[in-house]
């Protein structure tokens, strides 16, 4: 968490947590250009990404209009049914 005259800075990291995805899921839509990138910023050859509330917001906006986890599907041979079996 970094803070910037005032404004709370958030993490991709932070950011998949408040939305309930995982990070791979709001990186995959990042890249596909779903959502728009963040601010980034470079510290020590790295690029972070800087996330405000305004864009988590977005991400959220899109999550709820377009993201819904799918129901999983039971696997033929769960151990339930190998126990059934006489």
């Amino acid at each position: 968490m970094l803070t910037r005259m005032s404004e709370r800075i958030y993490s991709t990291q932070e950011v998949a947590n408040l939305l309930g995805v995982h990070k791979a899921t709001l990186l995959r839509w990042l890249y596909a250009g779903r959502i728009a990138e963040p601010k980034r910023t470079r510290f020590a050859k790295q690029d972070y990404r800087m996330w405000s509330k305004s864009d988590v917001q977005r991400a959220r906006e899109y999550k709820e209009a377009n993201y819904r986890k799918k129901p999983r599907r039971k696997k033929a041979g769960s151990m339930k049914a190998r126990r059934s079996k006489p």
